[in-house]
């Protein structure tokens, strides 16, 4: 049985790259199919399989970034060749379905989310665009959609990361999926005997992560935060905030893991397709606040691993932190918990899945 990998682009290493990563070490002599490559960003395992690029490289030995590409990449996966192959299995949240397939292969899609910017926020992403642009740039997610609906017929098998996502395939796709949470890498954290008298939210500082209700709440609270990371919220953030709230902008892995296995609880306001902060949190022993809606429903345990504040609103997440104070927690439960999300539980669910399939 011989077995490709797929992916949109291999230009960071993100969550979506992580679970390329983790097919990687399942079918270990799989090559590895993507749109443009920059092997700079990409982790060794990785670029140790055969890497085969779309036209949009242009034979260069590294492309940086994937946006410029955008319009293409439609007819980009289209043109990736892996009829080669009885097995594709692809990592997918933007166009890879498209990919070219013999008959009789079979392509199983880990999903991700169905084209965010074109079925799911497509109001969002246009919202601060000039009158023509939007114009213009909802013409093409248009044509996303349509182009993106088409592709679904060379998609045996969907594999869904979250069960928010899996019903996202069944409202746009009409597809079923079976939903198998994307991997953790649990061992880059421990239970530590320490706890602090802080809160932590971390993570890319944009928009939608809502961080601004954690920085809010705890200023409202006189709690202290410590938020680790950057973006373009920062500085707005930054001016919302009290002194109890400390920015630290970028760290090192060293720095996260010890303020996450020393803090007391992680503030997750915002609503994601899955969310691997709040499980990375988990395996270092430490509870987590979160929105009670998306993916976190599918990980947190309310009550056991953490708690949900039920609107996405500062005097609720304040309701949440109160309560909060008042419950025990065992960290050795939260991390046995997390455990359940770890990659080589991925790794083995995914090999069963792909074997089944293979051979019906």
């Amino acid at each position: 049985m011989k077995v490709a990998i797929a992916h949109e682009w291999l230009t960071n290493m993100a969550g979506s790259e992580a679970c390329v990563l983790n097919f990687c070490r399942v079918f270990k002599d799989a090559p590895v199919f993507t749109t443009v490559y920059d092997p700079d960003a990409i982790d060794p395992e990785i670029k140790s399989h055969k890497i085969i690029t779309s036209f949009l490289q242009l034979g260069r030995k590294k492309v940086t970034g994937h946006q410029k590409y955008f319009p293409l990449m439609p007819f980009a996966c289209n043109l990736l060749n892996a009829k080669q192959y009885d097995v594709i299995l692809s990592s997918s949240h933007c166009c890879i379905k498209g990919i070219r397939k013999k008959k009789g292969a079979v392509h199983i899609a880990y999903c991700h989310t169905p084209m965010r910017y074109a079925w799911v926020y497509e109001d969002e992403y246009c919202k601060n665009m000039k009158p023509l642009k939007r114009i213009l740039v909802k013409m093409l997610l248009a044509y996303m959609r349509w182009w993106d609906y088409r592709q679904v017929k060379n998609v045996d098998y969907f594999i869904a990361n979250s069960n928010l996502v899996k019903n996202r395939i069944k409202k746009y796709y009409n597809r079923d999926a079976v939903v198998i949470p994307p991997p953790v890498r649990c061992s880059r954290f421990a239970v530590s005997e320490k706890v602090g008298d802080y809160y932590l939210a971390f993570s890319r500082l944009v928009s939608y992560k809502r961080f601004d209700l954690a920085v809010e709440a705890c200023s409202k609270l006189g709690k202290k935060l410590i938020v680790i990371g950057d973006g373009e919220e920062r500085e707005r953030l930054e001016k919302i905030a009290a002194p109890c709230v400390t920015f630290l902008g970028y760290q090192d892995d060293e720095t996260v893991n010890k303020y996450v296995a020393e803090c007391k609880a992680l503030l997750f306001p915002g609503e994601e397709d899955f969310g691997i902060v709040p499980v990375e949190v988990m395996a270092a022993g430490r509870p987590v606040i979160a929105y009670g809606k998306g993916g976190v429903l599918d990980s947190v345990v309310d009550g056991k691993t953490g708690v949900f504040f039920k609107e996405q609103t500062v005097d609720s997440l304040v309701d949440a932190i109160e309560r909060f104070e008042t419950m025990t927690f065992d960290s050795q439960e939260i991390r046995k918990h997390a455990l359940t999300f770890d990659e080589s539980v991925f790794q083995k669910r995914i090999e069963e899945f792909v074997m089944e399939k293979a051979f019906i």
